[in-house]
Formats: structure tokens, C-alpha cells, sequence
């Protein structure tokens, strides 16, 4: 099976041919640089073998691209916005199998579907894999929904729930890089409070490559961060995390 793809249009080329442009309701920011993407993929340590990527608001699909091109076999994306129905479907037929996509809106998709289209992606058409051993959530989250996003996934975390109940987990994803910090920080570093507690009661949080605003479409005001959580063996609390999101309030 070729594990590169061959060559397409520029993402580029296929927003202008589609005359697609980011939507700032939908907090929109297409990401341009494939360097970017490149480090991203590369800083992440993805394990790939027998493994489920999960993608949120491919937009036009540089990092979908770059993730197939080092050697993803099984890539599912969730993408709220039709209009890129096209440029997906170009990216399916050119996957080799490894690709699917599904329009929905994550915060309330049913995980499982996410989890049979992998299932039932042509890389796995012998039905060797009848479930994976690692999932790998990554995305350019919309910045208007990132939080609220994080909070759900981080529940469902701590219950084992849809694709967080597979062995392996880990989220890659992009924040402002103010939510990124505050995701990441540690006691007595200014930007801690609720999304840090909540984050490190579940997960090992980390920054692991800061992103210019230069490298969006538009360009937004801020920086971006992105941050990897991968979840604790071990909670570090015993209570429920509703319980630890409620005290994390006043921190």
C-alpha cells in the first residue's frame, strides 16, 4: 500500500478554486504552512501502528495530508462545515483507503460512529483489526469552541467513554496559545486555574510547539499553541471530575 499521496492541488489552489473562505462565525482560521503541519505530526510521537487518528475541523486538509503522508493507515475526520465536502472527498479518493471523512458537529456526535468508519475504512478491508489499540485525537480547533470541546473530551476521559475508552489515547491539538498556557500550567504559575486543574486531574498536559499567527488564513490576532494530553494511568483524584470542575471554580 502507498503510504504517500500522490500529488494534489495546493490547498491554496483548492480554496480558491472552491472560492472557500474562512467563515469568522465558525472562528475559522485555515492553516497554511505545510512546516508547520510537518513539526506537528513530528513533536506529536503518534504511534501509528493499529491505530485510529481522529482529526476535528480539517478545513481544507494540510495537517489530514501530512498525517497521511508519514504513514497513517486509519484517518477519520469530523468537519462541521460542508462546504469542504469536496476537497475531502478529492483527499478520500486519493488516500488509498486510509481516509474517510464524516459532517457532523463533534460536541455531539456519537463516538462510535467515528469509531466503526475507521473500522470500515479499505485499509482495514481484510477485518484484521476488530478493534484498535490506540486512538489519537489531533486538531486546529475552532478557537470560539476549543474550550468548551476540551471540557467534554476531558469528562470523557476520566469515565473512559466513546474513543477514550481505548487503551491508548492521546489529543493533539491547537489553542490560542493564552489556552494553551493555561491548560499547561503548573502551581503557582499565573495563567493556573480551572482548565489546568481539570486538564492535569486526567491527563499529563504539555505544550509542544508554538504556532506564529503568520501561518494562518486569516491571520488571527494571537499565536497559537499546541498541546498534547495523554492520560494518567493513575488519576491523581479520587473524586468524579463534575465534583473537581465544580471546586476548580474558585481557583
Amino acid at each position: 500500500m502507498a503510504l504517500r499521496l500522490p500529488k494534489l492541488p495546493s490547498i491554496r489552489d483548492l480554496t480558491r478554486i472552491y472560492n472557500l473562505q474562512a467563515k469568522q462565525k465558525l472562528s475559522q482560521n485555515f492553516l497554511m504552512d505545510r512546516n508547520v503541519t510537518n513539526k506537528i505530526i513530528s513533536l506529536a510521537g503518534l504511534e501509528l501502528d493499529n491505530a485510529l487518528c481522529v482529526e476535528v475541523g480539517p478545513g481544507p486538509g494540510l495537517l489530514t495530508r501530512t498525517m497521511l503522508d508519514n504513514g497513517a493507515l486509519h484517518v477519520v475526520a469530523v468537519e462541521k462545515d460542508p462546504r469542504f465536502v469536496p476537497i475531502l472527498d478529492q483527499l478520500k479518493d486519493a488516500s488509498n483507503g486510509r481516509f474517510s471523512s464524516i459532517i457532523g458537529d463533534m460536541m455531539k456526535i456519537d463516538h462510535s460512529q467515528i469509531i466503526d468508519c475507521g473500522l470500515n475504512l479499505e485499509s482495514n478491508s481484510s477485518g484484521l483489526i476488530k478493534q484498535f489499540d490506540s486512538v489519537h485525537l489531533v486538531g486546529n480547533l475552532p478557537f470560539n469552541v476549543a474550550t468548551p470541546l476540551l471540557v467534554q473530551w476531558l469528562h470523557m476521559v476520566s469515565r473512559m467513554e466513546g474513543i477514550f475508552g481505548t487503551p491508548n489515547v492521546s489529543m493533539t491539538l491547537m489553542f490560542q496559545k493564552e489556552v494553551g498556557d493555561r491548560i499547561t500550567a503548573v502551581a503557582r504559575e499565573s495563567p493556573r486555574g480551572r482548565l489546568s486543574v481539570l486538564s492535569q486531574s486526567v491527563c499529563d498536559a504539555y505544550k509542544i510547539y508554538n504556532v506564529r499567527a503568520a501561518s494562518f488564513v486569516p491571520r488571527p490576532k494571537v499565536d497559537a499553541t499546541v498541546v498534547q494530553l495523554r492520560p494518567l494511568k493513575t488519576p491523581i483524584l479520587k473524586s468524579s471530575l463534575k465534583t473537581v470542575e465544580h471546586l476548580a471554580r474558585f481557583v
